[in-house]
């Protein structure tokens, strides 16, 4: 005979009606060969999940309890567990999800989390005026992360699948970089000063190789062969806390394309001797031995390698003195002054790259002199020459090769 629920109607298998009115569906799962129960407070509401449930059987999607329970805080401490990254990288990907999305969307159930959810997070941090770039960076955690739990059949399809096709965040704006007149002025500045100029050769190398930061305060001078004017990428230096203590660390490049063999252009080799020259001049030698490597060129006072820190203010400190100086004349000739844009260790990187595409270097080379590992990162650069100094100077090389 047929088992009945309080107001008379037929319960299928594995259904039942508790004292207290609510309805209960037991089942095995086909994976894990447990038993599983869910529960609803009307037959309706149940077999609605009872047909889930099913479906989910159907397309082999996991239905355990411990699968649905799953937060997307674990899914991404799961995911991270299956990355080969540097510890450099896992701390930065660590602490970026831990200061964005831990505490908004990693507590939802990977079961449940909707499109509507993912979006809502991206338009909340966008509210709060975070970048484009930076609410791109927690995508580019979230998804692979979901795309993992739909390759485990956790859930069916990726729910960040389409939520960044929304313009979220402030359009990242475009980098700073140096005009060749304007770094002509720096350089000049900086070489006429009797403060600055022992700094000429660590912008010259910077503006030659485009070299990262961290690659630059890295270099030792094993890493140059002087003699067959080439400069060897293996490495960087790295200051941060990996559990250890805030400290210097020796790592590879940020990417595998980073490890690199740079032939050095006159400029740059001419900056690497006049380098020896300035350490024995400050009486400056290595103290520092750091994960094997020692004898670095980039020195602070104390025979440390330079801070990343300290470069940029490097940077800062003679870009403001030339600001200063230029105000100064500009005022007295009654003109306008001609002041620098402030920039980064960073904008010194993309001015390089910028004065490859203005030579007309191969964007393939260029790719590899800077590093990168996708061709579009330097096609971004090469792609947005558009100042007028850029456009006049490439009309200037076509009225040299047509004769009209």
């Amino acid at each position: 005979m047929a088992r009945k629920d309080s107001r008379g109607r037929n319960l299928h298998t594995g259904e039942s009606q508790r004292k207290d009115g609510t309805y209960m569906y037991r089942y095995t799962d086909p994976r894990s060969g447990k038993r599983q129960t869910v529960y609803a407070k009307d037959l309706q509401d149940l077999r609605a999940q009872e047909k889930q449930i099913a479906k989910d059987m159907d397309d082999d999607i996991l239905s355990d309890s411990a699968a649905k329970k799953m937060t997307v805080n674990t899914l991404f401490e799961r995911y991270m567990e299956t990355k080969e990254i540097s510890d450099t990288t896992r701390v930065n990907y660590v602490k970026m999800w831990n200061n964005h999305a831990k505490d908004e969307i990693g507590s939802i159930r990977v079961v449940q989390l909707r499109s509507s959810h993912v979006r809502a997070f991206y338009a909340k941090m966008s509210r709060a005026e975070y970048s484009h770039s930076t609410i791109k960076m927690i995508h580019a955690l979230l998804f692979p992360a979901l795309e993992m739990a739909v390759d485990d059949d956790i859930i069916r399809k990726n729910p960040a699948r389409k939520a960044l096709s929304g313009d979220y965040g402030e359009t990242a704006k475009e980098k700073d970089v140096l005009t060749p007149e304007q770094q002509d002025r720096l350089l000049g500045f900086m070489s006429d000063s009797n403060v600055y100029n022992v700094y000429v050769p660590m912008i010259t190398v910077m503006l030659e190789t485009g070299v990262r930061c961290g690659e630059l305060i890295g270099l030792t001078w094993n890493d140059i062969d002087l003699e067959n004017k080439e400069l060897s990428i293996n490495h960087q230096l790295i200051y941060k806390d990996l559990g250890d203590g805030y400290k210097f660390h020796a790592g590879t490049p940020k990417t595998e394309a980073g490890i690199r063999l740079i032939p050095l252009s006159r400029k740059a080799y001419k900056a690497f001797t006049e380098q020896k020259k300035v350490n024995f001049m400050l009486g400056r030698r290595c103290t520092e031995d750091i994960d094997g490597y020692t004898d670095f060129i980039f020195l602070a006072k104390t025979g440390r390698p330079l801070m990343p820190g300290a470069v940029n203010n490097v940077i800062y400190n003679i870009i403001d003195a030339y600001n200063r100086e230029e105000a100064g004349r500009a005022k007295k000739e009654h003109r306008r002054a001609e002041l620098l844009p402030k920039i980064s260790a960073h904008n010194m990187r993309h001015t390089a790259c910028t004065n490859m595409a203005r030579q007309g270097m191969n964007v393939k080379i260029s790719q590899y002199i800077m590093g990168h590992a996708h061709s579009d990162v330097t096609l971004d650069v090469y792609n947005h020459l558009t100042k007028a100094v850029d456009i006049k100077a490439e009309i200037a090389k076509l009225d040299k090769t047509v004769n009209i």
